[in-house]
């Protein structure tokens, strides 16, 4: 057992918008350590997004988090030899991240059809994250489902 609690590290703020999220998101986009790119990539998919909505990148960035954060999700419990679906409600924290990677693998699973290159393919997940279509809204629309169709199992809460 773990004698104290880990401390929660703060991620830095980043050095364009002055955001603690973008900087959370930038991190999530790095692959391999090259976080110069994940930057680049990141900061192409907000001026993208500047220059089709003509709004303010942090807030539609900020919009399309929040609508795409669950309120519930269902985590595993097992009672009785049975293992049931418990609806519970998501934590500040873990919202953000999952809202994160819905909204990266969205993007990921985008056709190279139509968008040649990962920053547009963002921009394109963003923009649809905040008028509440896109595949990331899709995941949290599921997960909503899957918590309501198992309220019956709310009292195994722990």
């Amino acid at each position: 057992m773990r004698s104290k609690k880990a401390e929660k590290r703060v991620a830095p703020l980043d050095p364009v918008y002055g955001s603690r999220l973008i900087s959370r998101f930038i991190n999530k986009v790095m692959k391999d350590g090259k976080r110069s790119i994940a930057e680049k990539l990141v900061y192409q998919a907000l001026e993208e997004i500047k220059e089709k909505s003509k709004q303010e990148p942090l807030s539609v960035f900020e919009k399309a988090l929040n609508n795409v954060a669950p309120k519930m999700e269902v985590r595993p419990r097992r009672v009785g030899g049975a293992s049931y679906q418990v609806p519970v409600e998501v934590r500040g924290d873990r919202k953000e991240a999952l809202a994160i990677r819905w909204i990266l693998a969205g993007a990921r699973s985008r056709s190279n059809k139509e968008y040649h290159s990962f920053d547009k393919k963002l921009a394109a997940e963003l923009l649809d994250a905040s008028n509440n279509t896109g595949l990331a809204i899709k995941k949290k629309d599921d997960t909503q489902k899957a918590a309501n169709a198992n309220r019956a199992f709310s009292h195994f809460r722990w």
